[in-house]
């Protein structure tokens, strides 16, 4: 009988020094792109409320208000969008619009007067201040937005 507890005990540590020793998973960002709407609704008539239409959501996956100074957002092109002091509250989203407007805390705009996300397809990146990337979200030609 207690042949069979050693075994079954250093079957048990190996399965658990295979778990200690296993490199560890990469970490998700807090901050994630949830939703790209790459092809504003109607034509592209260049208007400031069709460039609007256009815009990337980020999402806080944390509880914990994050600062996001120094973040960029960035397509594939080298169009790139950076924050200035803005702290994205901890389960809460923000919208980059590409566009001009007011800034707030759910609404950021970009100040752009041509289309920065093609609707051909294209991938919105998210970087952390370093310039490591944090998340990122592509799209082909079908549709008009994507959920990430």
């Amino acid at each position: 009988m207690r042949k069979h507890h050693a075994a079954g005990a250093a079957i048990a540590a190996g399965a658990l020094g295979a778990t200690l020793f296993a490199a560890p998973a990469e970490a998700a960002s807090a901050i994630q792109i949830s939703r790209v709407y790459y092809d504003s609704p109607g034509k592209d008539t260049g208007s400031n409320r069709s460039l609007n239409g256009e815009w990337v959501q980020l999402f806080n996956r944390s509880t914990k208000s994050r600062q996001l100074r120094g973040y960029t957002l960035r397509d594939r092109t080298g169009f790139t969008y950076r924050f200035g002091s803005y702290v994205l509250g901890g389960r809460r989203s923000v919208i980059v619009h590409t566009g001009s407007g007011a800034n707030g805390s759910a609404h950021r705009y970009w100040g752009r007067s041509q289309y920065v996300w093609n609707n051909t397809g294209d991938t919105a990146h998210l970087r952390y201040p370093s310039g490591a990337l944090a998340d990122s979200c592509s799209w082909g030609s079908t549709g008009s937005w994507r959920y990430c």
